[in-house]
C-alpha cells in the first residue's frame, strides 16, 4: 500500500538501507574468503576453470526478483530463485511512486491506472483533495502485485536467475566459517509436491515476507505487524469511470483505529481495503465499515478475490548476519504512516544483490 510518500522519506529510509547493506558487505567480505566456491563446466580459459559462488534468493517478490537480477548478470554467481507460487499475488494495495518506475526500468503495460487525484475522507465524510502537489505528468500508479511481481521474476529469469518453483520449509546456517547454508525445500511444479529436496549455497538473501523462514534461520528477532486486508471488487463501467484516475483514503475509527481505509483503482475492478495494528481480530469489521462508507461507489459489486497480509511495523533487531541478508518485508522495510513496501523492497533487494557482487565477484 502507499499513496503519499515525501522526497524526505524515501532519502532517509534509502540512507538507512545503505548503511545495513554496508554492514552485509562486511560481513560477506570478512568470510567470502574462506569459501570453496563450486567449479562451473564452462571455463574462461582451458587451464583455468571457472569458479562460481552460489547465492540463494528465498522469496520472488520485488526483493527478491530485483536482487536475483543483479546476481544473475554476475557471471561467478549461480543464482537460484526460490518461490512457492510462481502466480502468486500478494495482498496489496499495488501503488508504486513515479520514481520506480524509472528508476527499475518498468514498461507502462503493467501500470492499471495513473492516478493524480487522491481525496482523503473524513470520519463525517467530508472530503478533501490532496493530490494537488503532483506536477503535470506525474502520477501514482496502481498495479497488480502478480503482474509485478511476474514481470520482475521473468527479467531475473532472462539474465540468468534458476527460478526454483518450491517452497523453502527450512534453512540450515552454516557450522564452520567455511560451511555453506543448508536449504530445505519441496518442489511445486504444476501444482505438485514433490519429494522433499536439499541444496547448499554459500550465500542466503531472505525475501521471503513478513512470515521469513530465513529471519527465524539466522535469529533476526521480531517485529510489530499490521494486518492489512483487501477485497478485489468488479464494479459497473460507470463506477469505474468515477475511478478513472482517482483513489480514496478513508479516515475514522470506523474503518481503522490507527491506519485507513482504500479504494484503489485497477485495470477492471477495485482494491477496497483497511489495516490495523491496534486491534488486529476486529479487521472484518473494519472491512465492512470501508464497504459502507464507499457506498453507492462501489454499490452492488462482486467481490472476487479477498485477501489478507501482515504488514511490519519497524525493522527486524537484526537484518544481516554472517553471509545472510534480510530484504523487503523480511528485513522490515516498510513506511509505517502508508504502508508502502513496494519501492522499498525493490531497492533493498537491489543494493543486497550488489554488496554481494562486490565482495564475491
Amino acid at each position: 500500500m502507499m499513496m503519499m510518500m515525501t522526497t524526505t522519506t524515501m532519502t532517509t529510509t534509502t540512507t538507512l538501507l545503505g548503511l545495513v547493506l554496508g554492514v552485509a558487505s562486511a560481513y560477506i567480505t570478512r568470510t567470502s574468503h574462506r569459501l570453496t566456491p563450486t567449479t562451473s563446466r564452462r571455463a574462461t580459459r582451458v587451464d583455468a576453470p571457472e569458479m562460481k559462488y552460489r547465492v540463494a534468493v528465498i522469496g520472488g517478490g520485488p526483493s527478491g526478483a530485483c536482487a536475483a537480477e543483479i546476481l544473475a548478470q554476475e557471471p561467478n554467481i549461480e543464482t537460484v530463485l526460490f518461490e512457492r507460487k510462481m502466480d502468486n499475488a500478494k495482498p496489496c494495495g499495488g501503488a508504486i511512486p513515479l520514481c520506480m518506475i524509472d528508476e527499475f526500468n518498468l514498461p507502462e503495460a503493467i501500470i492499471d491506472r495513473k492516478v493524480r487525484k487522491m481525496k482523503m475522507i473524513s470520519p463525517s465524510n467530508r472530503e478533501v483533495d490532496i493530490g494537488e502537489t503532483l506536477k503535470d505528468g506525474e502520477y501514482i500508479g496502481m498495479t497488480r502485485r502478480e503482474i509485478l511481481d511476474g514481470y520482475l521474476r521473468d527479467r531475473a529469469v532472462e539474465f540468468g536467475a534458476k527460478p526454483y518453483n518450491a517452497l523453502v520449509t527450512k534453512i540450515e546456517t552454516p557450522t564452520t566459517p567455511d560451511g555453506r547454508y543448508v536449504i530445505h525445500y519441496s518442489p511445486n511444479d504444476e501444482g505438485k509436491k514433490g519429494a522433499k529436496k536439499t541444496l547448499e549455497v554459500d550465500v542466503v538473501i531472505g525475501a521471503d515476507g513478513a512470515n521469513s523462514r530465513v529471519a527465524k534461520a539466522i535469529d533476526a528477532g521480531e517485529y510489530n505487524f499490521a494486518i492489512a486486508f483487501q477485497e478485489r471488487i468488479k464494479i459497473t463501467d460507470e463506477q469505474m469511470a468515477f475511478y478513472e484516475d482517482l483513489a480514496e483514503m478513508y479516515v475514522g475509527d470506523d474503518v481503522s483505529p490507527d491506519f485507513y481505509g482504500w479504494v484503489f483503482p485497477k485495470y477492471d475492478h477495485v482494491g477496497v481495503g483497511t489495516g490495523t495494528v491496534l486491534n488486529r481480530p476486529a479487521i472484518k469489521e473494519y472491512q465492512d465499515a470501508i464497504r459502507a462508507r464507499a457506498g453507492k461507489k462501489i454499490e452492488g459489486g462482486k467481490i472476487i478475490k479477498v485477501e489478507a497480509h501482515p504488514i511490519p511495523e519497524h525493522y527486524r533487531p537484526t537484518r544481516v548476519r554472517d553471509r545472510a541478508v534480510l530484504v523487503g518485508d523480511a528485513a522490515g522495510y516498510v513506511t509505517k504512516c502508508s504502508g508502502e513496501g513496494i519501492y522499498f523492497a525493490a531497492k533493498s533487494g537491489r543494493m543486497a544483490g550488489e554488496a554481494v557482487v562486490k565482495c564475491m565477484a
